[in-house]
């Protein structure tokens, strides 16, 4: 009965794609380009996240945007879904789009003030070696720690769009064995999201220092994207087209992420990274070259790339 009743909101809605025990489909009320409209067809609820259009019975769908002959179908369904609290379906998503909020290490000494301590030459030699530049300090907040527990580590802060800071990442400017000590918090924010602008296209790379090299770039911290991070459904619900730019190490998982992307309706540009370690190691420059030569993907070129790395 399940895969009926599926068969016949395709009929009337369109094709969909299944997230956990929800369909999503293009939603009828606002029409937004992305699907968006989440059907439980278990719970016999509905909701569209874009226009917030809601109800606890199906039928209603079917009744406003079926022919006749498709009410009469859903109608002979005899199977009774028993309707729980209906908000409580959205409830895990709701949690998830909660705030996390920290503090910067009391030690941390932006690197844009103009007056700064004498031990502050070390951590300013070591980004101007990675070619990192006083705007650049300017403009990501970066600064150091001359004690505690982030000593002699870089400090790049993330902002979310209220402007409160989410997470930072602790880089050592002198060769500790350990490079990275970051906060003991989640790692799912959509990193400095008070900087990226979401009506223009946007970079998905893989570290904050590849993403100090390219505009409107957004860290993954890592090479994995997924499907239940705030960045996916960020991505979903505002991006038209995402440049890939992943070290070449990781291009197996480039193409796993570019692959999702592309079956949610996601425009993807893929950046060439060869002959560089990561993007961080590129110029401003030498970066823009290479977007401005992306590869535009589909699903046929993507099965291309992928048979290349058998």
């Amino acid at each position: 009965m399940h895969v009926k009743k599926l068969q016949l909101l395709e009929e009337i809605l369109g094709e969909c794609y299944r997230s956990n025990d929800e369909h999503l489909f293009s939603c009828p009320f606002c029409n937004h380009h992305k699907r968006k409209l989440s059907i439980n067809i278990l719970k016999n609820t509905y909701k569209c996240w874009i226009c917030d259009s809601r109800g606890r019975d199906i039928y209603y769908l079917i009744k406003k945007h079926g022919n006749r002959l498709q009410k009469q179908n859903w109608r002979s369904f005899k199977e009774h879904v028993e309707i729980s609290d209906f908000d409580s379906i959205f409830e895990e998503k709701i949690e998830i789009e909660q705030t996390q909020n920290i503090k910067l290490p009391e030690e941390y000494i932006c690197l844009a003030n103009k007056k700064l301590p004498l031990d502050s030459k070390l951590p300013l030699d070591y980004l101007k070696k990675r070619n990192i530049s006083s705007d650049d300090i300017l403009k990501w907040k970066i600064g150091y720690c001359y004690d505690g527990l982030y000593k002699d580590r870089i400090i790049i802060p993330s902002f979310n769009k209220e402007g409160f800071c989410d997470y930072f990442i602790a880089r050592t400017y002198t060769n500790d064995w350990l490079r990275y000590k970051n906060p003991p918090v989640l790692k799912d924010i959509i990193f400095n999201d008070l900087l990226v602008n979401w009506n223009e296209s946007i970079i998905l790379v893989e570290g904050v220092f590849d993403a100090l090299n390219a505009e409107n770039s957004i860290p993954l911290l890592g090479s994995t994207l997924s499907t239940h991070s705030k960045l996916f459904k960020a991505i979903l619900t505002h991006s038209k087209q995402v440049y890939i730019a992943l070290d070449k190490d990781a291009e197996k998982k480039a193409l796993n992420i570019i692959n999702m992307l592309i079956s949610h309706g996601i425009k993807i540009c893929k950046i060439d990274t060869s002959n560089y370690e990561d993007v961080g190691e590129m110029t401003k420059e030498e970066f823009e070259e290479k977007k401005y030569t992306a590869t535009v993907l589909d699903s046929e070129e993507l099965l291309i790339q992928k048979i290349l790395q058998i």
